[in-house]
């Protein structure tokens, strides 16, 4: 429930506060006096669109800053997500609109986004204006009426069936999406498939093409090899066909060993050098050996040769389609190989959506009959109420139908197309309400929806302007015995301009111009006794220091606190 409303810098405003009680609140004011800009303000507190032009002239900004106490418990809940903060279920909401047009919102100490602000002030304050009259005409919201009037039944119907519904559009975007890739997909499978099976074929082993090349370079070089070998072996061993008795390394090495140990035998400190002769041959002679294994296997080996040659080619085939050696060919393999499983896996994949679309369609059929069948019966229910309160509101024939149609195939809210008809003299045909209806009838109409859904809705402040439009007299009395009958159940704030409505107000607050066609702090008070009692005169168009008019006024006030007292 809102407390205190505050606003500053807004239109002809410069600074005036608003306390509404937990009942009816009625505003009121002379033409341009800047009544309807409380409604304004109530609009920036709920999300409406902020303009510069708001913005009072010579101001920076305009501030406007509401108190709600008792916020419902999925208010709080979207106030603690946005980061804002309440005390003991306390919230303060400000909007703030600069001279450039730019906006801020804060919930709960909390700067907001606009759509957020939006969403949440819509749960805090409703606005009944030309724009709601608007909105009404759209078959949204209609629709939203309606369902809005089959209670909590329809609500989670709708919720079950907009779960599965979102379910199967995601369903049906991806299968789409995989279908439509489905020729794509087999070229890469077949691609990939063929490339695997090549590579299997061939079987290489890691790192195989470089043991090949260096296998390969020897074989080509195996005389040149044996050359260079046989040299080493004589230098290192001797020449067993040599004519004469060439030195070696080894001969020459063990002559020296020789030397040496004689000499440690006659001195101890050549005994490190026979010590490194010893070391020294043996390493020598470890050399020979080996360079005459290594020489005795170099034997020229065609066959194998050829078979390194025919096995490097094979490899080399795979490397100039699948990567530069035979490690990346390996990786392409293993990549490949898990690319394949997914690609065969999105086929089974689409085995299985098809199956979840077939699954959430009959659900989603399923539901939207019943929620059809909600649809129905709260369609005439709600129209039997609606032409009862028409009828106390001077449209005593005036008939409200919702016409529930089937749509082509389910949307997001059903299979159902909701037209809201209206006719307001007997014998005529039901037409769309915005088409043939007026100013004064489509007021009347959005009341009475109001008075009959109070039950339903969610405890918000409802705002009404021009809800007396084109309306007077005993009608206007009606309108606002309606507008008190709502206040029964959750706050309504009026701005009107007919002092039978004004009448029905548990608070009423005046909007007055000071001298220089301003209004200031003191320009929006409250009015009680006598000074109530002038401006319903003033609004009754008498003159508010007669006798005369005050009587009627009076009258008018007794009439409406009776009317209260009886209801």
């Amino acid at each position: 429930m809102l407390v205190e409303l505050r606003i500053v810098g807004l239109g002809v405003i410069g600074d005036a506060i608003l306390e509404p009680g937990p009942g009816l609140t009625v505003v009121t004011g002379e033409t341009g006096a800047g009544k309807t800009l409380v409604v304004s303000g109530l609009g920036l507190v709920a999300g409406a669109r902020a303009e510069a032009r708001v913005v009072r002239h010579g101001s920076e900004r305009a501030v406007v800053e509401a108190r709600f106490v008792d916020v419902p418990a999925a208010v709080a809940a979207s106030i603690d997500d946005a980061g804002g903060v309440l005390d003991e279920r306390e919230l303060l909401v400000s909007r703030q609109v600069a001279a450039n047009g730019r906006s801020r919102s804060l919930f709960g100490g909390a700067q907001v986004p606009a759509a957020v602000g939006a969403e949440i002030g819509a749960q805090l304050v409703t606005i009944h204006g030309q724009s709601e009259q608007q909105r009404l005409a759209a078959p949204e919201r209609q629709r939203e009426v309606l369902d809005r009037s089959a209670g909590t039944k329809l609500a989670d119907e709708l919720a079950m069936y907009r779960e599965d519904y979102s379910a199967r559009q995601l369903a049906r975007t991806e299968l789409s999406r995989l279908k439509e890739q489905a020729r794509e997909r087999a070229r890469e499978q077949d691609h990939l498939a063929y490339g695997l099976q090549e590579i299997a074929a061939v079987a290489p082993e890691p790192d195989e093409d470089v043991t090949l090349a260096a296998e390969a370079a020897r074989l080509q070089a195996v005389d040149d090899l044996r050359l260079y070998a046989q040299r080493a072996s004589v230098a290192l061993s001797g020449d067993e066909d040599a004519v004469n008795d060439a030195p070696s390394a080894l001969g020459l090495v063990a002559a020296a060993r020789k030397a040496l140990e004689s000499a440690a035998d006659a001195d101890v400190q050549a005994t490190e050098l026979a010590s490194q002769a010893r070391e020294i041959t043996a390493l020598v002679a470890d050399l020979a050996a080996t360079t005459a294994s290594y020489l005795a296997d170099l034997d020229a080996d065609p066959v194998r040769l050829e078979w390194v040659a025919s096995r490097r080619s094979q490899l080399q085939g795979l490397t100039r389609k699948y990567g530069e050696t035979i490690a990346e060919v390996l990786e392409w393999s293993a990549a490949s190989a898990s690319r394949l499983t997914s690609l065969q896996a999105s086929d089974d994949r689409i085995e299985l959506l098809t199956h979840e679309v077939s699954t959430l369609t009959e659900r989603i059929e399923d539901a939207a009959e019943r929620i059809t069948a909600l649809r129905l019966a709260a369609a005439t229910k709600l129209s039997e109420a609606v032409r009862q309160e028409l009828v106390a509101l001077a449209l005593p024939h005036a008939r409200l139908e919702f016409a529930v149609t089937p749509l082509p195939e389910p949307g997001p809210y059903g299979a159902d197309s909701v037209s809201l008809l209206f006719s307001a003299n007997p014998g005529s045909q039901p037409g769309p309400l915005a088409k043939v209806a007026s100013g004064g009838e489509l007021s009347r109409v959005r009341l009475a929806l109001e008075v009959v859904l109070a039950d339903a809705g969610g405890g918000e402040t409802f705002v009404f302007d021009e809800v007396d439009a084109g309306i007077g007299g005993a009608v206007a009395l009606e309108v606002g015995s309606r507008l008190a009958r709502l206040a029964r159940l959750t706050q309504v704030i009026v701005v009107t301009h007919l002092a039978q409505v004004a009448a029905y107000g548990d608070r009423h607050f005046v909007v007055a111009k000071s001298d220089d066609g301003t209004v200031t702090t003191s320009g929006l008070r409250a009015v009680e006794g006598d000074e109530r009692l002038r401006e319903l005169a003033r609004m009754m168009g008498g003159h508010d220091d007669t006798q005369a008019s005050r009587t009627h006024a009076r009258d008018l006030l007794a009439r409406a606190t009776k009317d209260r007292g009886s209801r």
